[in-house]
């Protein structure tokens, strides 16, 4: 009997590139009967049935979503190109180890001369899985244990529990997702949640405990529609802080609705060639209970185009405000920071215009940053197309703002405020893109239109950290 097997590709990484099907990835093998040749040669088939072997928790109402393409196919080729994409969201789903196909002739009494059977062996993940890895943020290290339990109810939920000791943060929190059929990558995710941050700019100590659901994405756009609520523990980090933070001490409750938006077009979220950028995300606070009432506005855009001699030229702009409503200001956990390496190089500590009597940096009301940035080949490109490759050249000039706002005098004085005393700096430096995680970045920065306040970091500069301006 002739059969066809389409052999599988290794297990795809949970947010990896769509992978094709390659002549080598199909291994024919001749059939004897010259009737089961004639079927593979011909141009017209129907797939008559499809199997998954191995299934024990999983529920079957949730895989037919993913295969039901493999019915459509016309051709061997298409039947061989379809089950490989069914092949790819099975996988895609998380909850097997493993999947292979194969595809074979019809048999049976009603097995029609032109009919195909394909079948998907395929391996479930354990119950309990654990992971242990580092992680690297905004100028900040940490360690991550996690706990997972897949597929736990046999339609590909997860309950997931992680702990994260930092340098500047150690977190604790519970999730479980719930996908939608048919669609693996929108879910209802439920997190509970205790967050325990430093702040030395602000001789703050910040703990959260809280819980939030959310999450759908919209044709090539990616929304996020989260509710959370939060007890919120505001303390000194130092003896001596200002007044200032002393009065914003105490316990208080925050319940917002946010929604956020994201066009993401780039080749590469860390060190992007080419594509564009584009977030927002607004939060209201107040309406669903807690006494912190506003309406706070943030942007991103980014554009990045390739030039000649295989440099890259790279624009960001961000932005954003926050609106009390009500007679109470916005506390300071709430207000706008700019922040170092990864926003305005050279420029250590822009935290600005709120500035306490000891020090301590209180945030602003409305803030916007922009960075315009070159990115070059290494002179002598050693290693060119392995380890060379992973670093470039960074020539870049950034500027920023941040300020509070008199709302009695509308949007041109508020414009204008932004534009006043605006900090700014420019130089060069040295990238290095640690695979499609973090970069780490060693420049030398020569900072411009510094203001009262600010605190000065020219020279040699190390920054790591996942976004960057």
């Amino acid at each position: 009997m002739g059969t066809v097997h389409a052999r599988s590709l290794d297990p795809l990484p949970m947010h990896g590139p769509d992978l094709g099907l390659h002549p080598d990835d199909a291994e024919l093998v001749e059939a004897e009967p010259e009737t089961k040749q004639e079927v593979l040669e011909n141009k017209d088939v129907i797939v008559q049935r499809v199997h998954i072997d191995g299934l024990g928790r999983t529920k079957e109402d949730l895989l037919g979503y993913e295969i039901a393409d493999v019915f459509m196919a016309k051709n061997l080729i298409d039947v061989m190109k379809k089950s490989h994409e069914a092949r790819e969201k099975l996988l895609r789903l998380g909850i097997f180890r493993k999947v292979e196909v194969v595809i074979d002739t019809a048999e049976g009494e009603d097995a029609l001369p032109n009919g195909l059977d394909v079948t998907f062996e395929v391996t479930e993940l354990r119950r309990l899985t654990g992971s242990y890895n580092t992680m690297v943020g905004n100028n900040e290290g940490s360690m991550v244990l996690g706990v997972k339990l897949p597929n736990i109810f046999g339609r590909a939920e997860k309950l997931t529990f992680q702990f994260s000791y930092g340098t500047k943060e150690t977190s604790y929190g519970l999730s479980f997702f719930k996908p939608q059929l048919g669609h693996f990558d929108r879910n209802i995710c439920v997190n509970l949640y205790k967050v325990t941050g430093q702040f030395p700019w602000s001789s703050l100590r910040e703990t959260d405990r809280g819980i939030y659901y959310c999450n759908f994405p919209i044709w090539k756009t990616n929304h996020t529609l989260k509710w959370e609520g939060v007890w919120r523990e505001l303390g000194c980090l130092a003896r001596t802080a200002s007044f200032a933070v002393r009065e914003e001490s105490g316990h208080s409750l925050k319940s917002s609705l946010s929604h956020a938006m994201v066009i993401d077009t780039r080749n590469s979220a860390i060190l992007p060639r080419r594509g564009a950028l584009f977030r927002i995300n607004q939060e209201l606070a107040g309406y669903t209970g807690g006494d912190a009432s506003f309406l706070k506005e943030d942007f991103e855009i980014q554009l990045n185009r390739r030039l000649f001699w295989d440099s890259v030229l790279s624009a960001s702009l961000w932005g954003g405000m926050i609106l009390p409503v009500g007679d109470k200001p916005a506390s300071i956990a709430d207000r706008s920071y700019i922040n170092k390496v990864n926003v305005i190089n050279g420029e250590s500590d822009i935290y600005l215009e709120q500035f306490a009597v000891t020090g301590d940096y209180l945030g602003g009301e409305a803030y916007w940053a922009g960075g315009l940035h070159l990115y070059t080949p290494l002179p002598f490109r050693p290693g060119r197309g392995g380890f060379g490759d992973l670093f470039r050249t960074h020539f870049f000039l950034n500027a920023g703002n941040l300020c509070n706002l008199n709302y009695g005098e509308g949007p041109r004085a508020h414009l204008q405020k932004l534009a006043e005393y605006i900090r700014w700096s420019y130089g060069a430096g040295i990238v290095l893109r640690l695979g499609n995680i973090a970069r780490l970045e060693l420049n030398y920065c020569i900072p411009m239109g510094v203001q009262i306040g600010d605190r000065i970091c020219d020279g040699v500069q190390f920054g790591a950290g996942i976004r960057f301006l």
